[in-house]
């Protein structure tokens, strides 16, 4: 049976529809978050677990979700519930696609209140207000800005305050998503990303002509960061120490990279017993079960897989179309743009200006790499305050191409299952977010609402929703029915091999990856020793002193959950499409 209502919306061109994929996986998170990872887990080595994950998890759910997505579409359903519903008998089908709903429409709510410092940054760049002295100094604009420190303190009309971002940044998503498909997201997207990528080669020209900044420092320079980043065998200096319980113990005080540093390194550790030098090979670091698990998440944030928007997306495409090239082609762009872009640009940089050991003791995390870091470097960089501002506004444009695909599943949810218009869809959708995104803003301490969403629905959920994902296409349609659909239309082939991957591989590499993230993430298991803890997620919750924000933040999901399986539960084209 196919479902009577046809979407009057569509792509315009092969082009556009290719663009707009890669942009909503092509975000904040190529430029700040994967290299923030690569070093921290070991540069080389985390490549290696990288690039299997990419070709574990990311080709084959990219292929399943675009396949899964065009066949719903051809049924007459552009939703996640609608879709599902066509591949299950059973009503748990559609109501998987709750998640498929909570997943973007959550992370929006939080999503663009970081597209908004993005775009904060960049004016405040243009109006030359970014001058700091230290890593600290940045760090303390970007708590005044974001309202860290406090909560409610970063509500507020100026030019330093992220409220005015914010409501720029809601209108610019709103509007685009009001113009639907084609007029908006692929127009946009077809505009954005040549432009996105014309900035980061312009930034990565700078970056990679910077040289050694600071002649007193030789070992800063640009090599240096891109053997920090890219050196599968990682050498660090230790020193020996007494702990809290009064035990000597090794502690790493930085990683020598580059011949000079090596040198001194040798020369220290030759004249004190209290000082060694240790390597790490790829392989020893191979075995640490989180560089794969911290693998694993980067390719779901990075090609926005398990979020539901590519089945969106795709079910508007016709039967000619071809799934298989463009979503090689989208994933490749996204790639291209986080691996050759982003990893070249912000820590060769970073170890220019600030050396291995400094941006070490800054942190490697995306929010401290990207706002506290990288506004040092371009403070002492020449022509710093431009850079500053191309950086910061291609991380915004890179922000509003994925946070306009979050919007679009919700859109057509609302239009397809309460027969709403798109001015009405936008409205409600408009309200709902606008009171997450106010709720994120206010508890704006120490990011406790934000990161308590990013945690249960941009963590946790994606790995359910793309495991649920994946099964249905290789165990309920079924492998060979599904790479028939696949190849509809296709100019090249899916190789064979991936049908036995698609089968059992991924399936089994994400339930073990799922089940490491719930050992280290929830359970507190390190596996590189030290004593088990909870994590604060579950403290936060069930903890001898719970945290009331994220017990809301928690609340919030379940009233987004049961929201849309009432919703799911009313509509009658789910419960007549298996009656004929």
């Amino acid at each position: 049976m196919t479902h009577s209502k046809k979407a009057k919306d569509g792509w315009n061109s092969r082009m556009g529809v290719i663009l707009a994929v890669a942009g909503s996986a092509v975000g904040i998170g190529n430029f700040l978050r994967f290299p923030g990872q690569a070093a921290e887990y070991g540069g080389g080595a985390f490549m290696i677990a990288y690039i299997v994950a990419f070709l574990i998890i990311g080709l084959p759910l990219c292929w399943a979700e675009w396949s899964m997505g065009r066949r719903g579409g051809r049924k007459g359903f552009n939703s996640a519930p609608g879709i599902y519903n066509t591949f299950t008998k059973h009503p748990i089908g559609r109501y998987f696609g709750v998640v498929a709903l909570v997943i973007p429409i959550v992370i929006y709510m939080y999503y663009v209140y970081i597209e908004s410092w993005c775009l904060g940054y960049a004016v405040n760049y243009l109006m030359g207000n970014m001058q700091f002295e230290s890593v600290d100094d940045a760090g303390g604009f970007f708590a005044a800005f974001t309202g860290i420190g406090e909560d409610g303190s970063a509500l507020g009309f100026a030019i330093d305050k992220v409220t005015p971002y914010l409501l720029i940044c809601f209108v610019i998503n709103f509007f685009l998503i009001y113009r639907g498909i084609s007029r908006g997201i692929e127009f946009f997207s077809k505009i954005a990303m040549p432009t996105l990528m014309v900035i980061a080669f312009i930034v990565l020209i700078r970056v990679l002509t910077l040289g050694t900044p600071d002649e007193a420092k030789p070992e800063n320079n640009v090599n240096n960061g891109l053997g920090f980043m890219w050196n599968p065998n990682k050498v660090y200096l230790e020193e020996k120490t007494i702990d809290d319980a009064g035990n000597e113990v090794w502690a790493v005080q930085q990683e020598l990279v580059g011949a000079m540093a090596l040198e001194r390194g040798a020369l220290l550790a030759e004249s004190s017993n209290l000082v060694r030098i240790t390597e790490k090979t790829v392989l020893s670091q191979l075995v640490n079960p989180q560089l794969w698990l911290a693998a694993a998440g980067q390719i779901f944030f990075s090609l926005s897989i398990g979020f539901g928007i590519i089945l969106t997306y795709a079910s508007y495409l016709k039967k000619s179309d071809d799934v298989v090239l463009s979503g090689l082609t989208a994933t490749s762009t996204n790639e291209f743009c986080e691996v050759a872009l982003g990893g070249l640009i912000t820590l060769p940089a970073a170890v220019a200006f600030l050396g291995v050991a400094g941006l070490a003791g800054a942190g490697i995390g995306t929010f401290s790499l990207g706002f506290n870091v990288f506004p040092m470097v371009f403070s002492e960089m020449a022509g710093g305050q431009f850079f500053g501002f191309l950086f910061f506004f291609l991380l915004f444009l890179a922000a509003v191409t994925s946070s306009l695909s979050m919007l679009q599943p919700g859109i057509i949810f609302f239009e397809e299952t309460m027969k709403l218009d798109r001015k009405q869809s936008v409205a409600m959708l408009g309200l709902i977010t606008a009171l997450g995104t106010s709720f994120c803003v206010y508890f704006s301490k120490d990011l406790k609402a934000l990161d308590t969403l990013d945690f249960w629905v941009g963590t946790f959920m994606i790995f359910i929703l793309a495991t649920f994902q994946i099964i249905i296409f290789g165990w309920v349609w079924g492998i060979n029915k599904g790479m028939k659909e696949a190849h509809e239309g296709a100019h090249i082939r899916i190789p064979g091999i991936f049908g036995m991957i698609m089968k059992y591989v991924t399936p089994v590499f994400l339930l073990v990856i799922f089940a490491l993230f719930i050992m280290v993430n929830v359970l507190g298991i390190n596996f590189q020793g030290g004593e088990r803890q909870l994590s604060a997620y579950v403290t936060d919750l069930f903890g001898s002193n719970p945290n009331a924000v994220a017990w809301m933040s928690v609340v919030i999901i379940l009233i987004m959950a049961a929201f849309f399986t009432l919703s799911i539960s009313r509509v009658k084209a789910y419960k007549d499409y298996h009656k004929s």
